[in-house]
């Protein structure tokens, strides 16, 4: 029975987990527009968005992250066995921690007030989660290896979606925008 909770409590924190690593990109692509805004709206907004990035980062991102790794270990000890699925499932995650981890250097960037990244390449930041998740879900659910294989080819069809509709919209906002001006 204490399996199940444990479980429970991974799945739980897996969620609270990548609801951090969907919205903190976003934060960053605010904190990346607000630099354009005319004074003083733009310190105003860019003190409210860092601050922010440091609750969501630090009260919800890293806790959910660090319990997520403590009860998957524990579901994986108590599971018994390493299936095939599994140790595909690991090399997600695992890739999965290199962006979490990737994302924290963006974030003590834009923190320390340095912007390196357009608003455009954080937005194709934001969808590199996305892909993770289903990569990871289609494995847990379905636990083939052929599985995956298809699983991935549906995910790179979603993603050359992703991208047309992230230039789409880009071009619509500017378009917008030139009519203002």
């Amino acid at each position: 029975m204490a399996f199940l909770y444990v479980k429970a409590l991974h799945i739980i924190f897996v969620v609270t987990w990548f609801a951090g690593l969907f919205y903190m990109p976003r934060l960053f692509v605010y904190v990346v527009e607000s630099d354009t805004l005319p004074e003083p709206g733009r310190t105003a907004l860019r003190d409210q968005l860092l601050l922010m990035q440091r609750r969501l980062w630090f009260g919800i991102t890293w806790p959910s992250a660090i319990v997520t790794l403590i009860m998957g270990l524990s579901t994986w000890y108590n599971y018994g066995a390493t299936p095939e699925w599994l140790i595909w499932k690991l090399c997600l995650v695992a890739g999965l921690y290199v962006y979490h981890g990737l994302t924290h250097l963006i974030f003590r960037q834009q923190q320390a007030g340095n912007l390196h990244y357009s608003s455009n390449q954080l937005r194709i930041w934001n969808e590199v989660a996305t892909i993770f998740l289903f990569g990871i879900v289609f494995l847990v659910v379905l636990k083939d290896t052929l599985s995956l294989l298809w699983g991935l080819l549906g995910l790179a069809i979603f993603i050359l979606i992703l991208l047309i509709s992230i230039r789409l919209y880009r071009r619509s906002r500017l378009k917008k925008q030139s009519i203002k001006d």
